[in-house]
């Protein structure tokens, strides 16, 4: 009588969940055979949504014979599927767009330690987990939005003079629970110290030109208006508009102008976009595999061009629109920190009465 196997049972699993979500994978799954093992293929969870990624699987299946199966989702919907679906697990690789929501599924013990010297020589090291569960794949930089009709404000240098009283009543910005903003929170509570957080984000609410609303979009809509003087985006949210067919984006990419804080001192913060190993993938060497070549040149060009992202692998091609807005330091903080220090800065949020 045949006993079924772990594997086989995983990617049962995995196709029935497939059939059952109707979720976009890279090619049909196969119907196993009784004495078949998988081979060939590797499982990816993704919270990315880019045409770009899908030419990215392709390719890798065309260079290496091995078929890329796509769940896509959001980050949180994906961890929380992974913790169900337990051992069984079919999924290889998880990738989320923001490093506070790979330290989540990292204390949700979803990753194992992966040892690459492909890595670890292309990617710097603030941009991966000390440890190797997790490894950015693209970054951006959270920078300050002005008015290219009022001028750029004078003194502005740093993420902390967005609390000088000069700027009352001109600050736009996200709510204090959006993911961006917590990383940013998280930054500044690594760097300086939670009560100094605190102070900075108390100053930041006096100035206020409204109540949080919005995402990165709307905040560069209202300062090209003149609804606000200032606000916080991530630089792809501004390139998308660079680069937008359509002219009333432009319009509104030509009325903002952008600055790189910290240049003086720490850096501009950034966060990526990263991938992880799941920690019970069935297909563990074709994720790794995988893994190393979402590092070459061209693989970088696609992650990074479908949503208008840097590259993390130095002389990797940037986005036109991206490289438009200007070279820039970046904090080295490690980009784990981001997660550490996540609870703190929702807390120091909370406090400074940021919604």
């Amino acid at each position: 009588m045949f006993l079924p196997t772990k594997k086989f049972l995983a990617f049962g699993l995995f196709a029935f969940l497939v059939a059952c979500d109707g979720q976009v994978e890279s090619g049909p799954v196969a119907t196993l055979g009784e004495t078949e093992k998988p081979a060939g293929e590797v499982n990816l969870y993704s919270a990315r949504h880019y045409d770009t990624d899908l030419a990215l699987y392709t390719d890798f299946t065309e260079a290496t014979g091995i078929k890329v199966n796509l769940i896509e989702a959001d980050s949180d919907s994906l961890i929380e599927r992974i913790v169900n679906e337990g051992d069984l697990s079919p999924a290889d690789l998880l990738i989320t767009v923001d490093a506070g929501r790979l330290w989540r599924a990292e204390q949700r013990e979803i990753f194992q330690s992966v040892q690459s010297a492909v890595l670890e020589e292309r990617i710097p090291a603030h941009l991966r987990h000390p440890d190797g569960l997790w490894f950015g794949i693209s970054k951006r930089a959270r920078v300050v939005i002005y008015n290219k009709e009022d001028g750029a404000p004078q003194g502005l240098r740093d993420y902390l003079d967005l609390a000088d009283p000069a700027y009352a009543g001109k600050v736009c910005i996200r709510s204090s629970s959006n993911i961006y903003n917590i990383s940013l929170m998280a930054s500044i509570v690594s760097n300086y110290g939670e009560a100094a957080a605190e102070n900075w984000a108390r100053g930041v609410v006096r100035n206020f030109a409204r109540d949080p609303q919005g995402n990165d979009t709307a905040q560069i809509k209202a300062v090209a208006s003149g609804e606000c003087g200032l606000a916080l985006a991530n630089t792809y949210y501004v390139a998308r508009l660079i680069a937008s067919d359509n002219p009333a984006d432009n319009e509104v990419a030509n009325a903002i102008g952008v600055i790189f804080p910290g240049q003086a001192g720490r850096g501009t913060h950034v966060n990526i976009s990263g991938v992880g190993v799941v920690k019970n993938a069935p297909n563990r060497e074709n994720a790794i595999q995988f893994l190393e070549y979402l590092t070459e040149q061209q693989a970088q060009s696609y992650f990074s061009e479908g949503n208008n992202e840097y590259p993390v692998v130095t002389g990797a091609p940037t986005p036109s629109a991206a490289a438009s807005l200007g070279s820039f330091k970046e904090d080295t903080l490690n980009a784990g920190e981001l997660g550490v220090h996540q609870a703190t800065a929702v807390k120091v949020f909370d406090r400074a009465g940021w919604q």
